[in-house]
């Protein structure tokens, strides 16, 4: 009976040797092909699908926005990269990016819903529905009759809130909040659609809502005794103890009206 010889150690060696550096070659030939494929023309990101509930983009302006500011192609591309050139579009608030086979990509954007302008008069800069202050074309809005909010920097949603709680306190007397501020101190102003000026002072939500409801509940029995409407208050100031002051057009004294007696002290 015959028996095969085993190879030499040193052949086998060989044959290990040059079975591994062959792998090692096709990978790195696989390698290469899959790199030079990826970059093929036919991969270049061409076109863009626009999801959500959008307003001011479409997929031929982001196109033309966009577009020439993203690099590499549908395998190359760095999708976070991407997802911030598109929030930097001035409505866009969030972006989220997937790639679309073969060469195009699908946005789903959520825009800012703006609700208010932020910062002094004349300031174009905007807060949207999550309290956030951005910036936008103001000649792109739906509507330009907003409030304007202002207060410290950071304090937007804050501010946005206050007027969320305030507006439909007037709203039963057919006012509208116009403008609503609030102080490095703390303390709130607020004008309405009448032009009436309200000092509201400072304090929590609670305390600031039983101030104007006290005097939402007796302005318009304290403004008759001078026969004037609420329509023509100047001005209040809410901040006192046991009631507030108000003026009237015409009329230069301030009368501080007591909450509980409803009087007025000239």
């Amino acid at each position: 009976m015959s028996h095969t010889k085993p190879l030499p150690l040193d052949v086998r060696l060989m044959q290990a040797a040059g079975s591994a550096l062959f792998a090692l070659l096709a990978l790195v030939l696989l390698g290469a092909l899959l790199a030079w494929v990826m970059r093929l023309p036919v991969f270049n990101i061409r076109g863009v699908t626009v999801v959500g509930d959008v307003a001011h983009y479409n997929a031929l302006t982001l196109k033309a926005n966009v577009m020439p500011r993203l690099q590499g192609t549908f395998f190359t591309l760095d999708v976070a990269a991407a997802r911030q050139v598109f929030e930097t579009m001035p409505w866009v608030r969030q972006a989220v990016v997937r790639r679309d086979f073969p060469n195009r990509l699908k946005v789903q954007l959520q825009e800012h819903q703006a609700v208010a302008f932020w910062g002094e008069a004349g300031d174009s800069r905007l807060v949207n529905s999550f309290g956030e202050v951005f910036e936008a074309n103001v000649g792109e809005l739906e509507s330009d009759n907003l409030p304007r909010l202002n207060g410290p920097s950071g304090q937007s949603a804050e501010v946005l809130a206050m007027q969320r709680t305030l507006t439909p306190l007037l709203a039963r007397m057919d006012l509208t909040l116009t403008v609503l501020e609030q102080s490095a101190r703390g303390s709130w102003r607020a004008e309405l659609d009448t032009g009436t000026v309200l000092e509201l002072g400072s304090g929590s939500t609670p305390e600031l809502v039983a101030r104007l409801e006290r005097f939402l509940g007796t302005v318009t029995q304290a403004s008759a005794r001078y026969g004037r409407s609420v329509e023509q208050l100047a001005s209040a100031d809410l901040r006192h103890t046991d009631g507030y002051a108000i003026k009237l057009d015409g009329v230069s004294t301030l009368d501080t009206i007591d909450k509980n007696s409803s009087k007025s002290n000239r």
